[in-house]
């Protein structure tokens, strides 16, 4: 990383730049003053995701998920955990499958829940089905970059 790193807020989506050894001491948004790592995964829409993936420069982890799936309702809350342990050194996000078709499109999702990390753009790690804390802690390891 550099000495600092774009960020979208996600409260407003505007770009905020922070010094990267200030990421860990809760940073506020220039614009609207919110927190910009919640500790939770951000619900995103197309319009939202786009926005994100433009402006963050840190890793993006996203869950593609469908309200009807039963495993996507068992892995919600590790995948909240996870946000939780994580942020800063990624942003977590989820996407729903049922209104974001186009996104879930885009990135051949075929099975739900699906996560991935996009790192500068790029998609670097996949992984279908749900994991227990401890099989997506160690998925996170490996694909997030150091």
């Amino acid at each position: 990383m550099s000495d600092s790193v774009k960020l979208s807020c996600p409260a407003c989506l505007a770009t905020n730049r922070v010094a990267t050894e200030r990421l860990k001491e809760a940073p506020l948004c220039g614009r609207c003053r919110a927190k910009l790592f919640q500790g939770r995964p951000l619900e995103v829409d197309e319009a939202g995701f786009a926005r994100l993936l433009a402006n963050t420069e840190i890793p993006l982890v996203v869950d593609f998920w469908a309200s009807w799936c039963g495993p996507c309702k068992m892995m919600a809350p590790v995948f909240e955990k996870a946000a939780a342990e994580y942020e800063p050194r990624a942003r977590f996000l989820k996407v729903n499958t049922e209104t974001a078709q186009a996104l879930a499109a885009r990135y051949a999702i075929r099975s739900i829940p699906t996560l991935l990390v996009i790192a500068e753009g790029r998609e670097v790690a996949r992984q279908a089905g749900a994991m227990d804390p401890r099989s997506l802690a160690q998925w996170l390891e490996r694909a997030l970059p150091n």
